[in-house]
């Protein structure tokens, strides 16, 4: 595609600096816009009146791929392009070697850049309404479970610090049974009054069967730490305000499981293709593979949703981080694991490659990869960047895993 326009736009906080060339790298407009709909509305028919009402002869470069602006400009025929904040500090030092910078500088450079190094860049495609709303809730319920961990925390060191027995219970102080254990008995002497009709009746409704009641009640009621006056009472009250969180985080987490659960089913029951064999969905294929639970199937649809649909493996692996970064210079060369990528990405690689070696030639692989030296991250990345390579084959094929035909080729070669 041969671009007229080239559109530089420094995203703030509140507001746009907005940088217009023309082929030749002449500078023809600037504005700043503030963020807000009427704003970006007239942006939009700033930007098509100067095109003379042909967005796809403008190329816009961006450095955050997402918002309201980037789906605006997209939804018009703008052609929209991405750059990773690092690249386009390389881009500055070209028009100054001080190290100057503003914002109306940026939008320049992002737009004379695009103008000169478009392949620099990657095209910013929408995804489907589900695949945005996928994406929310696998980030909302990565938080909520951040936040129910941190909960857990603070609720086991305030056990620690008064009422240990319990953490036999549960280690991790993380087991509903748990609080509403405590909050029958929040304070040591208390244990002593619990009735064993009511222990059983908590762990029937938990459906608890690995300890019974009057396990749990001479775990409660063994000789408690002695404490200063009414320490044990301070810390009492502090659990007895972290349970409502805990409780409410956890039910939002289970909430958010539930919808993420529905999606994938939905996507996975949805076909793609046309006439009298259409292929498995994207996301069907995907979760065939062993080791690809609902967290990390919803995660790699929903923040690899470009390179999956575009089946671009190369794209993929630098994504998730299992692609080594080398580094060579003279007789001297590094190979070194890969820092600038999702996070969320390498860690769903790393829990799908985890997951896998109940598979005889995954494990065979790590044991392979570990037996060569390599670290236990280092071979489960080498683990996930062939499930990758495993993932697209079967995305440009439309077919399901099937591990024994992987055991076919693997005796085979």
């Amino acid at each position: 595609m041969i671009f007229r326009w080239f559109v530089g736009i420094d995203w703030a906080a509140e507001k746009y600096d907005v940088c217009v060339l023309d082929a030749s790298g002449k500078v023809i407009a600037k504005r700043v816009i503030k963020h807000s709909g009427s704003a970006i509305a007239e942006l939009l028919d700033w930007l098509q009146e100067i095109a003379g009402g042909h967005p796809e002869a403008v190329a816009i470069a961006i450095e955050t791929p997402r918002g309201a602006v980037v789906e605006g400009l997209v939804e018009r025929g703008f052609g929209v392009f991405a750059i990773n904040p690092k690249q386009l500090d390389r881009f500055r030092d070209r028009y100054t070697v001080a190290g100057a910078k503003d914002d109306s500088r940026d939008a320049f450079v992002l737009g004379d850049s695009l103008r000169t190094d478009q392949g620099c860049f990657h095209r910013v495609q929408l995804d489907s309404a589900q695949m945005l709303r996928l994406r929310e809730l696998s980030r909302i319920q990565e938080e909520l479970q951040v936040q129910e961990n941190r909960l857990s925390n603070q609720l086991w060191e305030q056990l620690h610090r008064y009422y240990p027995q319990t953490l036999t219970l549960s280690p991790a102080a993380n087991e509903a049974w748990l609080w509403d254990l405590i909050e029958m008995a929040p304070l040591p002497l208390q244990a002593g009054q619990l009735k064993l009709v009511a222990v059983k009746r908590l762990l029937r409704s938990h459906r608890i069967r690995r300890v019974s009641a009057e396990e749990v009640l001479d775990v409660l009621r063994a000789p408690a730490l002695r404490l200063a006056p009414g320490a044990a009472e301070a810390a009492s009250e502090h659990v007895l305000l972290l349970l409502p969180l805990l409780r409410s985080v956890h039910q939002q987490d289970e909430q958010v499981s539930k919808r993420i659960k529905h999606m994938l089913k939905e996507l996975s029951d949805s076909l793609s293709g046309e006439g009298a064999t259409p292929k498995h969905s994207d996301a069907a294929i995907l979760l065939s593979l062993p080791g690809v639970g609902q967290s990390v199937g919803a995660t790699m649809l929903a923040e690899a949703s470009q390179p999956l649909a575009e089946r671009d493996y190369h794209a993929l692996r630098c994504y998730a981080g299992c692609a080594p970064v080398t580094r060579q210079s003279g007789k001297r060369k590094l190979v070194l694991m890969r820092r600038g990528c999702s996070e969320r990405l390498r860690n769903a690689l790393y829990y799908w490659s985890l997951g896998s070696l109940k598979e005889d030639w995954a494990r065979q692989y790590y044991d392979r990869q570990r037996a060569s030296g390599n670290t236990h991250g280092g071979a489960l990345r080498s683990l996930g960047d062939r499930w990758l390579a495993v993932l697209i084959a079967m995305l440009k094929t439309g077919t399901l895993y099937e591990a024994a035909r992987r055991g076919q080729r693997a005796k085979a070669s």
